[in-house]
Order: C-alpha cells, then sequence, then structure tokens
C-alpha cells in the first residue's frame, strides 16, 4: 500500500467530516446519553465505508444515468431533517424533564439508534456528496492508488466518529443539568432546520 496516498486520503476525508453536520449532532447526542454508543459508530463508519468504496469504484456518476435519484434523495432529506429539527426545537422550548435521565425524551432502542443514524446518512444529499462524488473523485484521481486513499479515508472516518463518541461521553456530567440540554437542542433545531431549508433552496433554484 502507498502509506502517502493512505494519508492523503485520511487529511482528505478528516478535512471533509470534521464540520459538524447532521450525522456527527446525532453521534454527539448518543454519546453524551451514552446510549448504543457502540453501535452507532459502528454503523456510521460502515456506511462511510461503503460510499466511499462505491465513489471509488465510479458509482458516483449514477445521477448521470439515473437523473431522479438525486431529487428524491433530497425530498427525503429535507422531510427528515425537518421533522428532527422541529422535534429538537420542541425539547428546548418545553424539555419533558430535569437533566441526563429526561433529556428530551425516551431512551431509543438500538433498532431506533441504528434506522436514525441510517436516517441521517443515507438519506443525506451532502453525506452522499461528501463520500461518493468528492472524495470518490479525489481517489480516482489517484490511479492504481485509489484504494489506498479509499482506505485512507475510511480510517479517518471511523477514527473520528470514535473520538467524538468518546469525547461526548466525557461531556454528560455537564448535561446533567437541563439548560445545558436545551441549549444543545436549540443548536441542533438550528443547524437540522438550517440544513432543511438550504437544500429546499438549491432544490427550488435547480
Amino acid at each position: 500500500m502507498n502509506t502517502t496516498t493512505y494519508f492523503l486520503g485520511m487529511a482528505a476525508s478528516a478535512g471533509l467530516i470534521m464540520a459538524i453536520g447532521a450525522q456527527n449532532a446525532f453521534i454527539l447526542r448518543q454519546g453524551i446519553r451514552r446510549e448504543h454508543v457502540t453501535a452507532v459508530v459502528v454503523f456510521c463508519a460502515a456506511s462511510d465505508a461503503v460510499l466511499i468504496a462505491l465513489g471509488t469504484a465510479g458509482i458516483g456518476a449514477v445521477s448521470v444515468h439515473v437523473p431522479l435519484a438525486v431529487p428524491l434523495l433530497t425530498v427525503a432529506g429535507i422531510l427528515f431533517l425537518s421533522v428532527y429539527g422541529v422535534q429538537a426545537a420542541r425539547r428546548a422550548w418545553r424539555p419533558d424533564g430535569q437533566g441526563l435521565e429526561a433529556q428530551g425524551g425516551a431512551p431509543l432502542t438500538r433498532s431506533a439508534a441504528l434506522l436514525q443514524a441510517a436516517a441521517f446518512t443515507w438519506l443525506n444529499p451532502h453525506a452522499w456528496l461528501d463520500t461518493t462524488v468528492l472524495l470518490g473523485s479525489l481517489a480516482n484521481a489517484h490511479g492504481e492508488g485509489r484504494w489506498a486513499f479509499a482506505a485512507g479515508a475510511m480510517t479517518a472516518s471511523l477514527l473520528w466518529f470514535t473520538g467524538l463518541a468518546w469525547a461526548a461521553g466525557r461531556l454528560a456530567p455537564l448535561f446533567r443539568r437541563p439548560h445545558t440540554w436545551r441549549v444543545f437542542d436549540a443548536g441542533v433545531a438550528v443547524m437540522m432546520l438550517g440544513l432543511a431549508g438550504g437544500l429546499t433552496a438549491q432544490t427550488l433554484k435547480g
């Protein structure tokens, strides 16, 4: 394996995924709640690996052959982000209880947590753009070294999600205060609704 190309893949992936987007915010929330953290991290990292592999294999051009794929994915993403954003806003405005034990709703089952993780990953056009299209294009620019680049990108994704969940767990004592959860949920609401609004504007403009 070309180690230089591998580390270039890690750097490129890290630069894209470190921004606190919808998927990262969900992992943060699960980490703070200490709820199905390992399952969520493994699922998100594995999903990113699949998307990166698809892009490296050249599937990023699927939108050319299936023109409706991107619009349908975008509409589904807008609906999901809007619903999640409204729920977060409701939790911030009227919290259900006090502190970490109540933190805005009943505990998620593992299946429910994984379904939400799947939605944040597979219904998020930005995730497809960053991993399948952008990282896939960068990987293919390295010719025979494209899979070394892809492996580095996958490694960065796994390390980031693991580190994010670990750091979130260390914040749990702070989130025993109801006010902290309200601020966090308010920020999540703004982010999710902002993403939904941005996707809507792009769709209408396009």
